[in-house]
């Protein structure tokens, strides 16, 4: 079954919420640096899934929790993922459009090939946000969960200026399905396997009850 085809660049400038503003910790796991000249090793492609969202139109800013127009807050824990896009020198790349989307707290996709029953429809399911001048990115999500064959993940796709599109995903540092999801194991080198796990670490001084995540994408 041919994949979904990543989107090319939207017209119009895609900006961040507040959260991108907020300072990022340089010394959270998952903050890559360029050491003695040594280039980066490039975060590893992964493919789309089968649930690529089919429309971007309406809520689909960097805060997945909540859907414009609805009171109530999508089930699950509370997730801060931020992080830098870089190239192999470790240079920043600002402007470049990361995606992330997921299925919310009971398995189920933002997407109308997936089932509908069980779907949360307070969770976004997708988000989309343009780095900023030192490259930086920020979303608002929540802890992604497992569902029938796949451990727990998130999809990510980095559209940049003059490169060909990232996509891959994001996986839970210490997570006993990874081992056997059908995906995860094919990454047997482990500097690979380090590139795409988030390492989920308590984030209450950001919002009561919340996770927080540092993962760097590197663009080859």
């Amino acid at each position: 079954m041919p994949q979904p085809t990543t989107p090319s660049l939207p017209g119009r400038r895609i900006v961040a919420s507040g959260l991108v503003a907020t300072a990022l910790g340089a010394g959270m796991p998952g903050r890559a640096g360029l050491a003695q000249g040594v280039p980066l090793p490039p975060t590893p492609r992964q493919t789309a899934g089968p649930f690529y969202p089919v429309d971007w139109s309406g809520d689909a800013d960097a805060d997945l929790v909540p859907v414009a127009g609805e009171a109530a807050r999508a089930q699950g824990v509370l997730t801060h993922l931020r992080g830098r896009v870089l190239d192999a020198r470790g240079a920043p790349v600002p402007d470049a459009v990361v995606e992330i989307w997921q299925c919310g707290a009971f398995g189920r996709y933002r997407h109308p090939r997936d089932r509908q029953d069980g779907r949360d429809p307070d969770f976004q399911g997708r988000g989309r946000v343009a780095t900023g001048p030192d490259g930086g990115y920020a979303f608002r999500t929540i802890r992604p969960v497992p569902y029938p064959g796949r451990t727990p993940h998130i999809h990510v796709a980095v559209l940049a200026p003059v490169r060909a599109p990232l996509v891959t995903q994001s996986y839970l540092a210490g997570e006993p399905l990874n081992g056997r999801d059908r995906l995860f194991p094919a990454l047997r080198d482990p500097r690979q396997r380090e590139a795409v796990l988030l390492h989920l670490e308590p984030a209450g001084r950001i919002e009561t009850g919340a996770l927080l995540a540092g993962r760097d994408i590197v663009l080859g």
